[in-house]
């Protein structure tokens, strides 16, 4: 659904195909907004162009774009793929991903933007994709609280925007119903959009008895996407800059659109006003009023955007002043198009090409937060959304009902109106933090976080991000075990009791891993539990508080490596008689066995615990050799040798 990011000033531009159409012929249409001609000039044409310029291909590609032809766009913007690669500037990057998406081509178009991030080498856009890529997965697996139904009040052309009006509602729709059926808008050859009113059946959603609405706002351009206030006294709505009749252009012949206010009295228009930051060099559009009436979330490509299209929001006084516009920042905004805001309940929704989603324009959610910013936005999902453009959501205040518009596979026209039903959410909590390396306490990334509950069924999974940082959905009122692992590193887990705060969020759950090689030493090809030696008063072989010390590494590491055995060695110093010392050793060895067990290590996992008193001295210091006490010392020790892992 483009047709309102640009409308252009050329309404009929007419050329004979009975001829070969040439180059400048298809540039000539594309240059008049009239894509629908320009895609068909264009694939003719390029039929005899062996080479042609990445300029016409990006013309033939965004001809199908702009009416939603995904399929042929796809094939155009593939051929410009293949001859510029990486130097795709970022929109083309979009359009191409956004028309793979379009026609369900997703690993494709997964793999072409993990190629876009990585070139652009921007680590929070990288988290973005990263963060919203895993809750679409999570989506996918989960029961969708959203019931839909096309509107029998849809015809074969373009129906769309619905938006609450008192008990009635209020939409946008190019049905020839009016005196000016006969003026075509050359972008899709359809008729201009005009403004019509229906009355809503509760028990079904349905809309029906649709006349024209406020039949002295009519004109022979586009009167689209309004929006009231809660009484239904005042009107903003979308259309075509005229002056005197006619449209007022820019200098690329480009005819903007505005922001109208005025005041509705027995079904009249009336004080018909510009909003101040109405331009006629660039759009304004898609207003929404918030419920109270202090804040117009509206669209534009104004400049000083992050986009083709930005959401901005105005705060308006009692007196009616309006603030100057605030763009909603690169939370909400993308390189792409955000467009049709509508805010309920301190959530935003709109529709965007920019965020990760499935195809096209998708509609998502964002909380409004009490520092004045906007949570990251969340995919509404199937069968909200789909592969092709799904816009213009609206809800009821009690949040159970809705519309919004799809051009989508099934419908009866280019755009169709959709009813919605919204089932009561399942109370969810959720958990964030983060994982970093016990040692050196670096951020871990590719951390598996898994969540159980008491009966040790999975209720989420999902991994850290490139700062270590994970969130994860679970149950209200649960005790939730949390498990964190990654290959070659130590697992960590936690519990943690969750709340009834639906969306509430319970932070810093934090875990530290150990890596399995800072915890062993490896000599000549035998790897060992890294501990320091274990003290033993002397003639003894009773555990001291010393020995636990180094006695709870060898514990941990096997607790934290289930697949783990290793088996024991004692030794002693060449002081003393030899089966004296044996002996001592090996009650040692099993003495060390026997404290490890009780710490709830398996018995399976000792293959052995075996002293070999002073038979295997590591340096010169054996009977009759004088040694220092130092020297003495480093055979006096303790070996948890790893023979499996």
């Amino acid at each position: 659904m483009r047709k309102l990011y640009i409308l252009s000033l050329i309404l009929s531009v007419t050329f004979s195909f009975a001829q070969k159409t040439n180059l400048k012929q298809a540039d000539a249409l594309f240059r008049n907004f009239a894509y629908l001609d320009a895609s068909k000039a264009y694939e003719e044409c390029l039929q005899n162009i062996k080479n042609p310029s990445a300029q016409t291909l990006k013309n033939a590609a965004d001809s199908y774009y702009f009416i939603s032809d995904s399929r042929n766009a796809l094939k155009w913007y593939r051929k410009l793929y293949e001859a510029q690669g990486n130097n795709l500037t970022d929109i083309y990057y979009l359009r191409y991903i956004q028309s793979m998406k379009a026609v369900m081509d997703y690993d494709e178009a997964d793999r072409v933007t993990k190629e876009y991030l990585d070139k652009k080498g921007d680590k929070k856009e990288i988290n973005r994709y990263v963060a919203q890529k895993q809750y679409m997965d999570s989506l996918a697996k989960a029961k969708s609280l959203y019931t839909i139904k096309n509107l029998d009040i849809n015809t074969s052309k373009s129906d769309f925007g619905a938006t609450f009006f008192k008990d009635q509602v209020v939409f946008s729709s190019a049905r020839d119903t009016t005196k000016f059926s006969e003026k075509l808008y050359t972008w899709n050859n359809q008729p201009f959009l005009s403004l019509y009113i229906a009355e809503r059946n509760p028990a079904d959603g349905s809309l029906f008895n649709e006349t024209v609405f406020m039949p002295n706002v009519m004109t022979k351009y586009h009167e689209a996407t309004a929006s009231f206030d809660s009484q239904g006294k005042t009107i903003y709505y979308s259309t075509n800059i005229v002056k005197k009749n006619k449209l007022v252009v820019d200098e690329a012949k480009i005819n903007n659109f505005q922001i109208i206010k005025g005041s509705i009295v027995d079904n009249k228009l009336e004080n018909p006003e510009k909003v101040f930051f109405d331009n006629d060099d660039y759009s304004v559009g898609h207003p929404s009023l918030s419920e109270d009436g202090q804040w117009l979330f509206f669209a534009s490509d104004m400049p000083g955007g992050f986009g083709e299209t930005d959401l901005y929001v105005v705060k308006i006084a009692a007196d009616g002043t309006m603030s100057s516009p605030l763009n909603l920042g690169p939370t909400i905004n993308t390189i792409g198009n955000e467009v049709f805001p509508f805010y309920q309940n301190g959530v935003l929704y709109f529709s965007s090409d920019g965020h990760y989603g499935m195809g096209d324009l998708d509609v998502y959610e964002s909380k409004f937060l009490a520092d004045g910013n906007f949570t990251v936005p969340k995919n509404l999902g199937a069968p909200v959304n789909s592969n092709k453009d799904d816009f213009s959501f609206i809800i009821n205040k009690a949040g159970t009902y809705g519309y919004f518009s799809s051009n989508r596979a099934g419908g009866k026209g280019d755009d169709d109106i959709y009813s919605f039903v919204k089932g009561k959410p399942v109370c969810n909590q959720s958990i964030s933090g983060i994982a970093v390396d016990r040692k050196t306490k670096k951020p871990l990334t590719d951390v598996t976080i898994l969540a159980y509950n008491s009966f040790s069924e999975v209720l989420g999974e999902t991994k850290t991000n490139f700062d270590g940082k994970y969130a994860i959905e679970v149950p209200c009122n649960k005790v939730v075990k949390m498990i964190a692992a990654k290959p070659n590193y130590s697992s960590d887990d936690k519990t943690v009791e969750t709340t009834g705060n639906n969306g509430g969020e319970i932070t810093n759950v934090n875990f530290e891993l150990s890596n399995y090689d800072d915890l062993v030493v490896k000599k000549q090809g035998v790897e060992k539990v890294d501990v320091n030696p274990i003290y033993f008063d002397y003639d003894k072989y009773d555990i001291t508080p010393k020995a636990i010390e180094e006695l709870t590494k060898v514990v941990f590491i096997m607790q934290k490596f289930p697949n783990i055995r290793i088996k024991i060695e004692s030794h002693t110093d060449s002081r003393g008689k030899d089966s004296y010392n044996l002996k001592l050793s090996d009650n040692r060895a099993k003495s060390t066995r026997d404290y490890i067990l009780s710490q709830g290590i398996d018995s399976s996992r000792i293959e052995s615990a075996i002293g070999y008193g002073e038979s295997r001295l590591i340096n010169k210091c054996k009977n009759g050799v004088k040694c220092t006490e130092e020297e003495h010392l480093l055979n006096r020790r303790s070996d948890f040798i790893i023979i499996q892992k």
